[in-house]
């Protein structure tokens, strides 16, 4: 079985006001946007955490700056071709 990948990012930190905490905000976020990609025919299958390392150019690093590793939320969905 062959299957075509979609992958869509989703926020680190889903911003939410004091008052409308619930402490279900982050699956509630992953369930719509399941059932939004479901509705377009693809099934999920996973959730990954990427690193991306951004190093500072040659100016940068002359000013002292550093290597900056920010993590990102990869959603997988697919579909059989």
């Amino acid at each position: 079985m062959a299957y075509k990948y979609k992958m869509v990012q989703i926020p680190p930190t889903i911003v939410v006001k004091g008052r409308e905490y619930q402490g279900q905000e982050a699956a509630h976020y992953l369930e719509s946007l399941v059932n939004e990609m479901a509705a377009q025919g693809w099934e999920f299958y996973r959730v990954d955490t990427i690193g991306v390392l951004t190093k500072p150019g040659c100016l940068g690093q002359l000013f002292g700056a550093r290597e900056i590793m920010r993590e990102y939320y990869v959603v997988t969905f697919r579909r059989e071709t």
